[in-house]
């Protein structure tokens, strides 16, 4: 080979990557020991060693053999090369580098930024986001969680590492299912189903089918709000079919409460109750809810869930139920109490007592104000003309 074929074959494919991403030798080397660390990969590459896999070369400019397997697993894993593919000599050449390359260049650079510490800030921040919507409601918090479920949507497009993309697409479910909630709650129908959607595809990127299930129990109530019971029904009970025997037993009690629910609005009671009785054998005896964060759910909540299926089907016994509930609840959990006065308003509109009625409107009326909730107030000016 003559020195000019020397002089074109200057560079392994390994180099080649090295300088499209524009890195130098040390900063690929951090990325590397960033990368071991976040994989549990043994494994490090010294910014010499770089520079050696780069040129094909050792110091006294030898040819550079097959480096240790821990090594080899580490590049291999990174650049989805195998290591003979990496260190075969590619002639130099002059690439022609449009601003459209440079555009993705920056944006896939931009995705390594983003680590699995950047991915806990975000989920802790979405905690606090959540306890707050529980206790104020979400007309203060929905344009927040709008801009930071477009930031994690653009965000996850550029991520090349398969684990920080499932991270970043588990807190996108859990913010966009949050999102359409609040939507929900603030009559926005058709952006509550935009954002559950959201959250289903989310959920399936994560490979998730716990997180898939509460994203299509979510959506269902949007179905059940514009009448579409029926669908809801089916949505809950595939919510079901896909969670069975994958899912913690906690998230498994509730997507059975939704079921019973669906069933209610169905006029379905025998369905509803069996779904209920299930519900509660599913509970777990100690809450735990490590495992689904999201999720804020116990045998107060699964009763204050059953008194209002039995409100929607007029049985007077909810009554009992509910007044319980009412007197255990968590005086925090401010929507939660308003959409109970509200099925107590329903009860007691089915049964006649008036007295009853005017109480519980009053102050269903009140707290629904205080959070801003479009959707309490709507169901509760619909009993009161009806009844």
């Amino acid at each position: 080979m003559d020195s000019g074929d020397q002089r074109r074959q200057s560079r392994t494919l390994f180099g080649e990557l090295l300088r499209q991403r524009r890195q130098t030798a040390e900063e690929f080397s951090r990325e590397a020991e960033r990368f071991a660390r976040e994989h549990g990969l043994s494994a490090t590459i010294s910014p010499r060693h770089v520079q050696r896999f780069a040129s094909g070369r050792r110091a006294d400019g030898k040819s550079l053999g097959l480096p240790q397997s821990s090594t080899r697993r580490l590049l291999e894993d990174m650049l989805g090369v195998p290591i003979e593919r990496l260190l075969e000599p590619v002639p130099d050449a002059v690439p022609v580098v449009t601003d459209d390359d440079l555009g993705l260049q920056a944006r896939i650079a931009a995705g390594r930024n983003l680590d699995m510490e950047t991915v806990d800030l975000l989920r802790q921040k979405l905690d606090i986001t959540r306890v707050i919507d529980r206790r104020l409601g979400a007309s203060a918090l929905l344009g927040e969680l709008r801009a930071q479920i477009g930031q994690m949507e653009r965000a996850m497009r550029d991520v090349l590492s398969q684990p920080i993309r499932s991270g970043l697409a588990e807190v996108l479910v859990d913010a966009s299912a949050l999102a359409g909630w609040q939507s929900l709650d603030q009559g926005l129908v058709s952006e509550s189903w935009d954002h559950y959607n959201t959250a289903r595809m989310a959920a399936r990127e994560a490979r998730s089918p716990a997180l898939e299930a509460y994203a299509c129990a979510g959506q269902a109530v949007v179905l059940l709000d514009i009448g579409e019971v029926r669908a809801a029904v089916e949505l809950t009970d595939y919510a079901l079919a896909i969670a069975r025997g994958r899912v913690p037993e906690l998230l498994f009690a509730w997507l059975t409460a939704g079921y019973g629910e669906a069933c209610a609005a169905n006029r379905e009671r025998q369905a509803c109750m069996r779904a209920f009785d299930e519900a509660l054998r599913s509970m777990p005896a100690r809450i735990d809810s490590s495992d689904t964060p999201y999720l804020v759910f116990d045998s107060t909540h699964l009763a204050r869930w059953r008194g209002s299926a039995l409100a929607r089907l007029g049985a007077r016994e909810a009554v009992e139920i509910l007044s319980d509930v009412l007197s255990r609840l968590d005086p925090t959990f401010t929507r939660a109490e308003t959409a109970l006065r509200v099925d107590l308003v329903q009860v007691f509109t089915a049964t006649g007592e008036k007295h009853e009625v005017a109480a519980h409107a009053e102050r269903a009326r009140l707290l629904a104000t205080q959070i801003g909730s479009q959707r309490q107030r709507k169901r509760l000016t619909s009993l009161l003309v009806s009844g």
